[in-house]
């Protein structure tokens, strides 16, 4: 089945240009199974996400985006956001605790420049600096594909996915209506709630898909 396991609305989060309503139904036009609603360091209570689901008629599941000090992280599992989670030790802890999970969201950042890349062995240096960060240590997968990502950055995340040898998700990351649906995460076991899509992240049973072409490659 496919989720969108990154996506925004407005006004959670204050850059995103479509209401929830806009983007559970766009995502069910677009043929997905369900998506997660990952704001930026805003949770949705079991409660709201459960009359959403409702409404719709649609899988609706709750996680966040914690903006940390090593990068952006999709959190699963977590209810409220607490002072220190924007480091990601202790946010790992928190995640820990919770029996969640958490993934690094868009990995290209701070560690991908598209121009410096063109230059011979630079390439190989940001991968290999990116690849001994104990950040992604921490995180049960990286967002290899995220839908406003440009393509040598998402071959970047992919790549280095495929060095460090963990699990890889794709996401939306929609701000808009016309982001919704690009790209998906495909998971090969039913996921009808929260301790379901957790089960699945922890155990790596899952690719990311694009929908714009076709599934990315194992490496």
């Amino acid at each position: 089945m496919l989720i969108d396991l990154h996506t925004h609305s407005y006004p959670r989060s204050d850059d995103s240009f479509m209401s929830v309503d806009e983007l559970i139904e766009g995502s069910k036009s677009l043929g997905l199974d369900g998506i997660c609603l990952t704001d930026h360091d805003s949770f949705w209570t079991d409660e709201e996400v459960q009359n959403l689901s409702t409404k719709h008629n649609f899988l609706v599941l709750p996680g966040c985006e914690i903006n940390t000090e090593s990068g952006h992280v999709l959190v699963f599992g977590l209810g409220i956001y607490e002072f220190g989670m924007h480091k990601a030790e202790f946010l790992q802890a928190a995640i820990e605790k919770a029996g969640g999970a958490m993934i690094a969201a868009h990995p290209y950042r701070r560690r991908f420049l598209e121009e410096p890349a063109e230059r011979p062995g630079v390439r190989d240096e940001m991968l290999e600096r990116a690849s001994g960060d104990v950040f992604f240590q921490m995180c049960q997968g990286i967002e290899a594909l995220n839908g406003r990502g440009l393509t040598v950055q998402n071959e970047f995340s992919q790549e280095l996915g495929g060095i460090l040898s963990t699990n890889m998700t794709a996401g939306s990351d929609a701000h808009k209506i016309e982001q919704i649906g690009t790209v998906a995460t495909e998971f090969q076991r039913p996921v009808s709630c929260l301790q379901d899509l957790i089960r699945e992240l922890r155990g790596g049973r899952y690719q990311p898909i694009d929908l714009r072409q076709k599934a990315v490659p194992e490496h």
